[in-house]
């Protein structure tokens, strides 16, 4: 089970000034029982659709016999076409899985005509596999990625090309739903009333972990003990409302708007950059408090940002996530004398000693941190981290009084983008 240690948030941890005294959790106790009591309530009218995809037995076996389709062909690359939460979920989970003995995963979330004529050009089409994302059918990104990369794929796959494609996509219309249906390819479903940064428990997480290798039944599990911890209706007992709370306190009567998501570990960049889509178009929607977050990552951004984060403007708090259990490599003994002091320390000791100096340094001038802790990166652990990260995000929407579905700011720079390729601006 990750702990979630919200300490270094508190008044008597950082002074009353610039920490949270306990009357105002006090006063927000009533406040989260109810939204937790509305969540449920919410839930059983079929709201909030997301948080029943890791109960869904029937997609986790069409997932399973699609991984064990292609284990049995030749498949050495996977190019995973999608962006938005139809990207970053599954690079979170090739960061954290992929390995010597699984296909190389690609990510392609990119229109750079550099990077897509040089991956074009690498990837090995007659022993590939391509997945294309797209809730809609029609993202501008994702399609047209996508056409560049049939072409390629149908040059090398001459019978039956559409074999080495799956499509994930809305169970019903949409053009690539059609495009599927033409070209005889594979398709699964993402659920209707489940938008794109919500979909990492549906065939768009599902398939990525196990393409990776992954336990798909471990990764589930975590999400379903940490949905059963996020129905408690007592705040210290919920770690996604206790989260929620602590954002929305830090905010509104701190002055903390902006969210630093930093978690130390590079498999675990990605994740950053998930959590913070994952807020930044589910609240930011108004201009008056909602959260700004910023993904970070340990150590390197301690050689970048850190100096601003002690000194500068009263404007950041930080999120940090780790990793307990780590794999072992040792610096070696035989160093420098002026090096004695790493000699023969393994890398994670480096790793935790830079979290500790950089949280301490922060309690040091006053400045509010939480630290979220996984005994370790496996399917289980993560799988709760995505769920109790999604979970908060419906507090937050409770909390601060917003709509967390739909982002219609972003459909008009859509729309706009779509008019200017249909006049023919080049």
């Amino acid at each position: 089970m990750l702990t979630l240690d919200i300490k270094g948030t508190l008044a008597k941890v950082i002074t009353p000034s610039y920490g949270i005294p306990d009357s105002e959790f006090s006063a927000i106790r009533s406040s989260v029982r109810r939204h937790t009591e509305e969540w449920l309530s919410e839930r059983e009218k079929g709201q909030h659709a997301w948080s029943m995809n890791p109960y869904d037995r029937d997609t986790v076996k069409n997932v399973g016999d699609i991984v064990n389709m292609v284990k049995a062909e030749n498949i050495r690359t996977i190019v995973w076409i999608g962006i938005g939460g139809s990207g970053l979920g599954p690079k979170v989970l090739q960061e954290l899985f992929e390995s010597p003995t699984t296909p190389a995963f690609l990510v392609m979330d990119t229109i750079d005509p550099a990077a897509l004529a040089m991956h074009l050009s690498l990837i090995d089409w007659k022993n590939a596999l391509i997945v294309v994302v797209s809730k809609s059918g029609s993202t501008l990104e994702t399609m047209s990625a996508f056409f560049a990369c049939f072409e390629k794929l149908k040059e090398s796959v001459k019978t039956h090309p559409g074999n080495r494609v799956i499509a994930i996509t809305d169970p019903e219309g949409g053009p690539l739903r059609a495009f599927a249906k033409t070209n005889r390819i594979h398709a699964l479903s993402i659920p209707p009333n489940v938008g794109g940064r919500f979909c990492i428990f549906t065939p768009v997480g599902l398939l990525a972990l196990g393409l990776l290798g992954g336990d798909i039944g471990a990764f589930v599990r975590g999400a379903k003990e940490m949905d059963t911890h996020c129905q408690e209706t007592t705040l210290s007992r919920n770690p996604a409302a206790s989260l929620a709370a602590v954002q929305y306190l830090l905010d509104t009567r701190r002055g903390y708007p902006i969210r630093v998501i930093m978690p130390y570990g590079d498999r675990l960049l990605s994740f950053a950059r998930w959590e913070q889509q994952l807020i930044a178009e589910s609240l930011g929607k108004n201009d008056g408090f909602n959260p700004i977050p910023m993904a970070a990552v340990g150590t390197q951004d301690q050689h970048s940002l850190l100096q601003q984060w002690l000194a500068g403007p009263r404007k950041c708090w930080h999120l940090f996530i780790r990793e307990l259990d780590k794999p072992r490599l040792e610096v070696p003994r035989s160093v420098p004398e002026s090096f004695s002091f790493i000699a023969g320390k393994t890398f994670g000791q480096l790793l935790d000693a830079c979290y500790e100096g950089t949280s301490q340094a922060l309690t040091s001038v006053k400045r509010p941190h939480v630290t979220v802790s996984l005994q370790r990166l496996d399917e289980y652990h993560i799988g709760q981290l995505f769920f109790m990260f999604l979970a908060e995000v419906v507090y937050l929407g409770k909390l601060y009084r917003i709509d967390i579905y739909g982002q219609p700011a972003v459909e008009v720079g859509k729309q706009i983008t779509r008019n200017i390729l249909s006049k023919g601006h080049q």
